[in-house]
């Protein structure tokens, strides 16, 4: 992989902050920080345009064709708009198909548990991806089958689904796609000439580098209106929140104002960067760098290359009797750097990631650091146990 890619240096966190090497919340800049040193009520009509600003910089991040489609933010972490999305856009009577390979796939059915609705689940363990085929095959069995749910990025592991694949298997069989795209949004493509989904949601603390606070949903208009009533919660309901804001141009609850407001500057950067485009080259980078270095040390990535996101990298622990998570990872935050400890079942793992306002150098940085901490640490070898290697192997081509 190429590591060439290196874009004008980004300024350091503020007063000393480490950098977060996380699946967001994540380091955001300067800029978007001070966003937030103002208040807004919540009701003016100056935080009313904002809001309208905000919702048609997300629908034009989708590509031409989004006139058909609008977009609603929803209080509360990115989970809060799964819920909303599962709840209004999947009818009573309907049956989604879950495609899972990771810890959100498996909230995505503990959700659809919560709300009483009727699915089923490809569950491809920790780490392999959901083909086209099988959710043929599964199409093709299940008549019942309304919706099929999609993680974009599951960040568990760093692995980047074949959305489109997925995406043009359901189209031809006449179902309907649903995406959580929370941590590739704003950095993966997702245009609707290219993808066509029924509805998707993201974050504002994701690829667009915001804070938290809230989420959204852009769904199709038809899908907005035909999920009137479907909701079976009052506050995550999205077609009350959709009609209530074309209404009157509020939010129906106490909006995170002042998290929209460092969000609208987000977007601004956003597009300055250059849009996705710009934004899914710099997180390359970022990833290819540290793969190219981590692997230098002898670090093993769970992943193949094919399937190595621009998110998040997950890498396997040391065999070394010396190395101990706990004691690497705070080594690593007095270094500057916070990581991430993985989520696998199998094998014991951490993660890094690669989005956030980072470049290139500071992914060398982040290298050294590790190198630094396994000196101090004692760790000879970063070689993972067999039993990593064996299990990586069971990964598709």
């Amino acid at each position: 992989m190429s590591t060439d890619c290196t874009p004008a240096a980004l300024p350091a966190p503020l007063c000393g902050e480490p950098y977060l090497l996380t699946p967001g919340p994540l380091t955001t800049s300067h800029e978007v920080k001070k966003a937030m040193l103002r208040d807004w009520g919540s009701w003016d009509d100056d935080f009313r345009a904002m809001t309208a600003q905000m919702r048609e910089a997300l629908l034009s991040l989708i590509g031409p064709g989004g006139e058909d489609y609008d977009c609603v933010p929803m209080q509360g972490s990115g989970t809060f708009s799964v819920e909303a999305m599962l709840g209004s856009f999947l009818p009573r009577d309907g049956k989604a198909l879950v495609l899972s390979n990771g810890a959100y796939g498996k909230r995505i059915v503990q959700t659809l548990q919560y709300l009483g609705r009727d699915f089923s689940e490809i569950d491809k363990g920790d780490y392999l991806p959901p083909r086209g085929e099988e959710v043929a095959q599964a199409l093709e069995q299940d008549p019942a089958i309304t919706h099929v749910v999609i993680v974009h990025c599951e960040t568990s592991s760093g692995i980047l689904n074949p959305l489109k694949e997925i995406a043009d298997t359901v189209a031809a069989h006449g179902r309907k796609l649903l995406v959580d795209s929370m941590s590739a949004f704003g950095a993966v493509p997702l245009e609707v000439g290219e993808i066509t989904f029924e509805a998707m949601v993201s974050s504002a603390n994701k690829c667009i580098e915001g804070v938290p606070g809230f989420g959204f949903i852009i769904a199709r208009k038809s899908a907005l209106e035909a999920a009137k009533g479907v909701g079976p919660s009052l506050s995550l309901d999205v077609y009350a929140q959709w009609t209530h804001m074309e209404k009157t141009g509020q939010w129906r609850y106490t909006p995170p104002t002042h998290v929209v407001a460092a969000f609208v500057e987000a977007l601004r950067q956003h597009r300055e960067e250059g849009g996705v485009a710009a934004r899914l080259a710099r997180y390359t980078a970022n990833r290819d760098t540290l793969v190219a270095g981590m692997r230098e040390l002898g670090f093993e990535t769970l992943l193949k290359d094919r399937w190595l996101s621009p998110i998040i990298v997950t890498f396997f622990n040391p065999d070394d009797p010396a190395f101990g998570f706990q004691d690497f990872y705070a080594r690593m935050k007095a270094k500057g750097f916070v990581i991430y400890p993985g989520k696998l079942t199998v094998v014991d793992s951490f993660r890094v990631g690669c989005i956030g306002r980072m470049d290139p150098a500071v992914m060398r940085r982040v290298v050294a650091a590790v190198a630094e901490s396994l000196e101090e640490m004692g760790v000879k070898s970063a070689v993972p146990p067999r039993i990593a290697l064996e299990e990586r192997t069971k990964l598709v081509a």
